[in-house]
């Protein structure tokens, strides 16, 4: 049977913004990058790859959900270990969140999906 580990907040943090950090620059932002390239897909291709892109959008939803969830519970907890640990996850969680705001416009841009909805405030 496998045990469950449980990580200090900070480290659940770095975890989740990485994982976050991750999907949007190897999954979600080629994709965009291949959507906004003009010529670069046939009408068929385009809708194909826009239906894939909306997908990889929603799993990104899920995956700043918990990046979210992960700071709320360290700013719950504090700082009470590592102070230098804390402010280096919640630094992080910062870049990955704006680098998904500025996905969320673009997305925003080709799917209609409404950014502020999706990408975090």
């Amino acid at each position: 049977m496998a045990s469950l580990i449980s990580h200090p907040p900070d480290i659940c943090l770095i975890l989740r913004a990485h994982a976050e950090h991750l999907w949007l620059t190897a999954e979600v932002v080629p994709t965009l990058r291949q959507l906004e390239r003009p010529g670069a897909l046939n009408e068929a291709q385009a809708g194909a790859a826009l239906a894939y892109l909306e997908m990889l959008w929603l799993d990104a939803c899920q995956r700043a959900a918990e990046s979210d969830a992960a700071l709320a519970e360290l700013v719950e907890q504090g700082a009470d270990g590592d102070r230098i640990l804390f402010e280096r996850a919640h630094r992080y969680h910062v870049a990955v969140r704006r680098l998904r705001m500025a996905v969320a416009a673009r997305v925003g841009v080709l799917t209609g999906m409404c950014e502020h909805e999706h990408g975090g405030a």
